[in-house]
């Protein structure tokens, strides 16, 4: 037990932790154990996850920001090659930190994970040249229950790191409304 230090609401906003494995190392490599639910609910983090899910992306390549309306999920997501910055927006109504957002870069080397609760709006940037992401969701992907707010959204202001990389982003994300006109949980 006790293999993770967590930071708890994170940036200010409740409920959102970034999560430091113990990482094990000698001149064969490293151990980490990534996920412990017992660590985790002694650290007062009381979520089952029930789906994994991997992406690679190259540099530049934004992906976001994207929620669940009808079935939220909470998220704990970690980079195991490469590196990103990584976002969460606070899209819960009546929240005193609605619209506010948190960025962490996560890592391979930093071994970093970001807990991203229910009622939050995620995307990430590539930071590396190539980026392996990997997320635990707390309730399984129903296609047609996707939202979205547009990655450069005025009122949110998130500072996106410069990539010397063109930006790449889906046409989709591309096309996503701002946080005033999101259909929102």
């Amino acid at each position: 037990m006790g293999q993770i230090k967590v930071e708890h609401n994170a940036g200010g906003i409740s409920g959102l932790c970034v999560i430091t494995p113990a990482v094990h190392g000698d001149k064969r490599g490293y151990f980490s154990e990534t996920y412990n639910l017992r660590d985790m609910q002694e650290a007062g983090i009381d979520i089952v996850f029930v789906q994994d899910n991997q992406s690679s992306s190259t540099k530049g390549v934004l992906r976001g920001l994207h929620y669940q309306i009808n079935y939220p999920q909470a998220k704990l997501v970690r980079v195991i090659r490469g590196a990103v910055y990584d976002v969460a927006v606070d899209i819960r109504r009546g929240s005193p930190t609605f619209g506010k957002y948190h960025g962490v870069i996560l890592t391979e080397e930093n071994h970093r994970q970001l807990l991203i609760p229910r009622g939050f709006a995620h995307g990430f940037i590539v930071l590396s040249d190539f980026a392996e992401f990997c997320y635990k969701c707390d309730d399984f992907w129903h296609p047609n229950d996707e939202g979205g707010i547009i990655w450069n959204d005025p009122d949110i202001n998130i500072a996106w790191p410069k990539v010397d990389a063109p930006l790449n982003l889906s046409d989709k994300d591309s096309k996503l409304p701002s946080l005033k006109e999101a259909v929102l949980p």
